[in-house]
Order: C-alpha cells, then structure tokens, then sequence
C-alpha cells in the first residue's frame, strides 16, 4: 500500500514537473502583454505583446510615407515630394519596449494601483521621426535651388570715358542647414500626419556697391599696353575676344580674379578661332592661341596696381612682346591660370580695349591710396642664355616631296622679375617678383617624303641625312624648278628681287 501511494506521488510530482512550465510562461505571456490605458498617439496597444505593438506602429509609419509634403521655396514656389522621398523613419522605437513594462514591476498592491491609474488617466506617447539628411539635401540642391534669387552686385561700366552705376539686386538664397532643421521640427512638433506644407528657410543676401562707394572709383591704378602688329587674322581675333571677355569686370575688396576663368571656354561658339600656342616645345594651332598675350597684358598692368598676385606661370618658350619674366600664360591642358586678388579697401574696375593699329591694353581703376611721391617700376634680370646648337629634321611620308615647314629656334633663358619702389624720386626698395626658366629649342622642319620618282626621294633624303635645314630648303627650290612645266613661249621671267625662302612658322605670342 505504502509502495502504491509512493508511486501515485511520484507520477504527480513528474506531471506537475512536466504542466508547470507551460502554466509560468503563458503567465509570462499573460503578464507582458499591454495594459488597457496605453497608447501610442490614437492607438491603443491595450492586450498587445510587445511584437505585436511594434508592428502595429510600423504599419502606421509605413502609411504616412505615401503623405505629400510640399517645400515652400523662395518666392513662395514649391516642391512637392512624398514623406518617403525624405526618408522618413520612426525614430523612438524604445517606446514600445517601455509600454510592455508599464505595470509589470514591483509587488501587487503597486501593480494594481498602475493598473488602476490607467482607468483614470491614459499613458499616451508620441512618435518621433527622423530623415535620411543626405537625401533631403539632394532634394533642397537639385529642386529647391533651382528658385534661388543670387544676390547680383552692383557693377560699373564706361561709356563715352565716364563711369556709369548699374544697380544691384538682393537675392534670396535656401539656407540647407535650417532648412533641414526646420523640417525636421515640423514634423516632430507640427505635423497632423496628413499632406503637409513646410516653409523652408530663406536667407536673404544684400548686393554689395552703394552709389557712394562706386562713385569714387576715377583714379588709374595702373595701365600696360603691348602691341600684336605681326599676329595674323585669327591670333588677333583671340586677342580681341579676350579683352572684350575680361572688359568691364568689377571687383571688391577680397575678390578673387581668374583670367581662366573669364576668358574660357575655348571654343568657336565663345568667339575663338585656331591660332599658334607653345605644346611641348612647338607652336601648334590650337583654338584661342593668342590668349596668353592677354593674360601678360594683364599682368602687368596688376604689378604696376600693386594688387596681390595668386598664381602666375611663365611660358614654356620665350615670348616676345613682353621681357623675360614679364609674362603670364594661361593653359587649360597643364591648369595654369593667372589669378590676382584687389587687396585694396575699395572696389576696381577693370578695363580692357584693342585699337585698329593692334594694341591691346589694360588699365585698372580704383581708389588711389598711394601718395604721389610714391613710384613704381619693374625691371627684367636676365640670369642666363642656352643657345640651340642643332637643328631637327622630321620627315612626313603623308606629305609630298618638296612640301616643307620650319619653326623658328628658341633660346632659352632664366631670368628674374624685380620691383623698384622709390619715394621722391629715390629708391627705398627692391623686390624679386617671381623667377622664371623658358626652355631652349632647335631650329625645327618637317619635310614631305611622299613620290613616285626614286631619284627625287634619294636627293631628299641625302639632304635630310645632312641636318642642315638651309641645305633642305635648297634641294626643295631645286626639286620644285625640275617639276614645273617648261614656260610654252615666253622666257621665264627672273626671280623677283628679293624673293624669300619658304617661310618660318613664327613664335606664338
């Protein structure tokens, strides 16, 4: 008997063993779920495990990405894009995991006057949200922007020798950073989670130049000329471009001047047409050749203003319508540029012109600040010559026999550029402006191979096999006498007095 009740015992304890788990975690469950009374905005979570209550939120934020919210741009113009667009996520998630413990801790009495409390007064919390800051950006650069009012400074021009004011114009301009701001705080404290507007930051920006500060801009700072009389039809139709290009500009203290800048880009449609330049140690036409006399030009005429130099590059090659070291060029290939900044206290106005006898000048005016007994002058120093001690021979097999073109030699030289101030006629300073190196180049000509007649290839060849361009241009003559057609009565007429050999290419300027 004792042995049939211990057994009985036993096969209790081992199913008690067995339910009691299940009983505690569907307790467990029981406990965890929502007390009545606990909402998130209008939604009641009362019943709800806590995956439970995190979904039914996430389905509700997933229904507002589909709202509309319109972006109030400058001028009241507007951007419309969807709550997604701005990459609108549900940013305080740990409300759901606070709602479950709501009523779950401490002994009964505190659990059920929780409980208690929630008859009376709801636990209601609020969703906050969060957006993607780079997406919202790109919709503020790429959309918004495009309203934007830039701010236009008042300008000067000259007509008939006398300065002419040209108004200004405030701008008004998206701030980014507020403007993120402010729709970040509007849909956390303003949004009813229907179609929205949002009004977007606007900064307003004031044009610079007032009549009076515009109006003292007379004095000439500084003026250079230099002469193009041996450029050609195109390089001298560059050179013109580029002074209309940069004519007229108007600068306040601080700014910055590119000469890249103002004069590119270097195409037919911007008024350029193919020219010599200096590539790799030859003159190549390219389009806007020319446009380093320009920026020389300029140049000098800011050394002799005294404003601020940023960037000067000599040329490759000698120049000559400036001394050495008095050069500025400007090439898109190698980044070159010539930049200057007005670091005086008053607006500039800079003036560009050519003449029909071709001369280019620039002259730049502003405030004079500099007494009178100050004066300003800059001397070139040349260091060192390297003369070519060879000539160069190429020859073209596309070309035919007797064709030939020759490139002037180019010395080389280092040199510096020296400013000499002086007070009264004495000199108080001398200053290195900049040290420059233009590199030494051969004679060059490329000769025409191509034919039919092996004796007129031999003999060009040998001449070629000489090195001595003379010789070549001799042979070429020579070639091109045997090849003409015998005058049909007359006796030919003697060679023109005078007559000049093939011409050399001449040195980009």
């Amino acid at each position: 008997m004792k042995k049939l009740i211990k057994g009985v015992i036993c096969a209790g304890l081992m199913l008690m063993t067995a339910v009691i788990p299940g009983i505690q975690a569907r307790a467990q469950e029981e406990e965890n779920r929502i007390l009545t009374g606990v909402y998130v905005e209008e939604m009641s979570l009362e019943g709800k495990t806590e995956s439970e209550a995190k979904s039914l939120v996430e389905n509700y934020v997933n229904g507002l990405s589909d709202k509309m919210i319109t972006l109030i741009a400058v001028g009241g113009n507007e951007v419309q894009v969807k709550a997604s667009d701005l990459g609108l996520y549900w940013s305080n998630q740990e409300i759901i995991n606070e709602a479950v413990n709501i009523g779950q801790t401490g002994n009964v009495v505190q659990r059920y006057k929780t409980a208690k409390d929630l008859q009376y007064q709801n636990k209601v919390y609020k969703l906050e949200f969060g957006i993607d800051q780079e997406l919202v950006k790109t919709i503020i650069r790429e959309q918004c922007a495009a309203y934007n009012m830039e701010a236009a400074d008042a300008t000067l021009t000259r007509e008939n020798d006398s300065f002419v004011i040209i108004p200004g114009q405030t701008g008004e301009v998206v701030d980014e950073a507020a403007s993120l701001q402010a729709i970040q705080e509007y849909l956390n404290n303003s949004w009813n989670r229907e179609d929205a507007s949002i009004e977007l930051a606007v900064t307003v920006k004031e044009a610079r130049g007032s009549e009076e500060e515009l109006g003292k801009v007379k004095d000439v700072l500084g003026t250079f000329t230099t002469s193009f009389k041996t450029s050609g039809p195109s390089r001298s139709a560059n050179v013109r471009n580029g002074a209309e290009l940069i004519n007229g500009t108007t600068l306040y203290p601080g700014d910055e001047f590119s000469t890249y800048e103002a004069v590119s880009p270097f195409s037919q449609a911007n008024g350029y047409y193919m020219a010599g330049s200096y590539l790799n140690g030859q003159v190549v036409d390219s389009l806007g050749g020319g446009i380093c006399q320009v920026s020389t030009t300029l140049y000098n005429a800011v050394l002799l203003s005294e404003l601020e130099v940023t960037e000067r590059h000599n040329h490759s090659m000698i120049v000559t319508y400036v001394d050495p070291s008095a050069d500025a060029a400007i090439a898109e290939s190698s980044g070159k540029d010539f930049k200057f900044v007005n670091n005086t206290e008053s607006p500039i106005y800079i003036e560009g012109s050519t003449t029909d006898d071709k001369q280019i000048c620039f002259t730049i005016y502003g405030v004079e600040t500099r007494q009178s007994t100050h004066q300003v002058r800059y001397e070139s120093e040349v260091i060192s010559k390297t003369y070519p001690d060879s000539e160069v021979i190429y020859t073209n097999a596309s070309l035919p026999v007797g064709s030939i073109s020759v490139q002037s030699a180019h010395i080389g030289y280092r040199a510096n550029l020296w400013k000499i101030v002086t007070e009264n006629g004495v000199e108080v300073s001398r200053e290195q402006v900049n040290s420059s190196s233009y590199q030494v180049t051969p004679r060059t000509a490329t000769v025409g191979i191509a034919t039919d007649d092996p004796n007129a290839y031999n003999e060009i060849m040998a001449a070629v096999a000489t090195n001595n361009i003379d010789h070549v241009k001799n042979v070429v003559a020579a070639l091109a006498a045997a090849a003409a057609p015998p005058a049909a009565e007359a006796p030919a007429a003697p060679p023109a007095e005078g007559a000049a050999p093939p011409a050399e290419a001449a040195p980009a300027q």
